[in-house]
């Protein structure tokens, strides 16, 4: 036995419910219409829970859904208005060109018949079922030249079905026009194309997978890890992405590791480093051109000139349009005072890339030392490397002076050429030892030559200490300090 307070309780429950649906709904329609979306979206999940019966509650939430880009959110919602009204014949229509958009004919037909059994003279349901039959006779014509191996044939097809926008959402048309692109070696193109099917179909682990595999092949790494997350997200137990995901992340570990060495000037484990990515992965070309782009860089840091040049030269062929390489590999050629051959890779690099600041400048220092080089080249005076240090510059400097002093020759032929040779070697010694001077002489300007000082060139050339000893003539003898 119910009390009549308890049915009043219950009337008043139930009055209640309507008037906040009918709330609800005004709330919705006023928000949809400032577009206001997810605000709208709100209240008519709150209209829908209120009233599971109301077929227009239902197909106006899935119009908010279609207004936010969610049509497979619309669809539920359509279909279950059509179940309660199934002669809502706007419910029948819209859900026909969300199937077809999504490349589903079958269905989509079926609305769109539906729709003219009822409405025979319907002019938007027919236009749509004669694009659904279009739809069919184009993915027949596709598959058919995917078969034949005609995958231009099939992108091009394609592109009508998805680009004229029949079919913009259907993710087995982008899957297969992805899979031409692959075939065709455009695995950018395929992941345009793959992108937006991780959205179109439900748990897309195989195109996160895809997505992820055709990263790692370009060197993108860390967009490959990000795609496999994706997919481990939606199964963390799945085997195939969870084995792809341990070789991205040691890899992709590994090669941050490497560059932030290199940040820190920690060039010989950078070089360590990047060994092992090589051995990480030595199937994709990408990983082993990095690897040696990046050794070939350090080895030039670290000064190991030929080592350098070996491996710069290798990474050249794996890669002949690598600027990068060929700066580096200038560089090197520079520390092995090889400065034609440092021209040349500078000049070829410039080819490549004629706007690159570091390459023009570069080129014009090689080609300064070319120059210098071909008059006085004060390391090869010493016979010792381009970065070699002061104590040793020193200790050649003290071996060749007493090599060349002229007291150590008797004829006065004899006598001129250990002049020439000692002024040299006391020029080489002064310039290599001041930081400054040494500075300018490795930038491409001899700072002994009249034509680099101020003021013209009255002085003598090549005596450092501004009076030539052996001016007086006669036979002059003298000590030498070799400080």
């Amino acid at each position: 036995v119910i009390s009549s307070k308890m049915c009043l309780c219950v009337l008043s429950v139930l009055g209640a419910t309507h008037v906040e649906i009918e709330h609800h709904l005004e709330m919705g329609r006023k928000l949809l219409a400032a577009g206001q979306l997810a605000e709208a979206l709100s209240h008519y999940h709150s209209a829908v829970e209120g009233d599971s019966k109301n077929y227009l509650t239902y197909y106006k939430r899935a119009a908010v859904f279609l207004a936010m880009g969610k049509s497979k959110s619309a669809l539920p919602d359509l279909t279950r208005a059509i179940q309660l009204k199934p002669d809502f014949l706007a419910a029948r229509l819209q859900r026909g060109n969300i199937l077809l958009k999504q490349g589903n004919t079958q269905e989509a037909r079926e609305d769109f018949e539906a729709v003219l059994q009822r409405s025979p003279d319907h002019e938007e349901a027919h236009d749509q079922l004669m694009k659904a039959n279009e739809l069919e006779e184009l993915q027949e014509e596709a598959h058919a030249a995917y078969h034949q191996g005609d995958y231009s044939t099939t992108i091009t097809v394609l592109e009508r079905v998805i680009e004229v926008c029949i079919s913009p959402w259907d993710p087995a048309s982008r899957e297969l026009r992805a899979d031409c692109y692959i075939r065709m070696g455009d695995p950018q193109k395929a992941i345009q194309d793959l992108t937006p099917t991780t959205r179109l179909r439900n748990d897309n682990r195989a195109a996160f997978l895809k997505l992820s595999l055709l990263h790692y092949s370009l060197g993108e790494h860390h967009e490959s890890l990000n795609h496999i997350r994706e997919c481990l997200k939606l199964d963390q137990d799945d085997k195939e992405c969870f084995s792809h995901y341990k070789q991205v992340k040691k890899l992709s570990k590994q090669l941050d590791s490497a560059e932030e060495l290199i940040q820190q000037d920690r060039y010989q484990e950078a070089i360590d480093k990047y060994e092992s990515v090589m051995k990480t992965e030595s199937n994709v070309p990408f990983y082993t051109n990095l690897a040696k782009e990046r050794i070939c860089y350090c080895l030039v840091k670290i000064k190991l000139a030929q080592e350098a040049i070996d491996v710069c030269t290798e990474a050249h062929q794996r890669d002949p349009r690598n600027t990068n390489v060929l700066r580096d590999r200038a560089e090197a050629y520079i520390l092995n005072q090889d400065y034609e051959k440092a021209v040349e890779d500078y000049q070829e690099a410039r080819e490549f890339d004629s706007d690159n600041n570091d390459i023009r400048e570069g080129l014009e220092r090689a080609q300064k030392l070319l120059k210098i080089s071909r008059k006085r080249d004060y390391y090869k005076i010493l016979g010792v490397g381009r970065n070699a240090n002061k104590q040793e510059i020193i200790r050649a400097y003290r071996k060749l002076a007493q090599q060349w002093h002229p007291d150590n020759f008797q004829s006065e032929s004899e006598k001129k050429e250990a002049e020439k040779k000692f002024i040299d070697i006391a020029s080489a010694k002064e310039v290599l030892t001041n930081p400054e001077m040494r500075q300018k002489f490795d930038a491409g300007e001899d700072p002994l030559d009249p034509e680099n000082q101020q003021g013209g060139g009255g002085g003598q050339q090549g005596w450092p200490f501004h009076f030539n000893p052996f001016e007086s003539g006669g036979s002059f003898h003298f000590k030498f300090q070799y400080n």
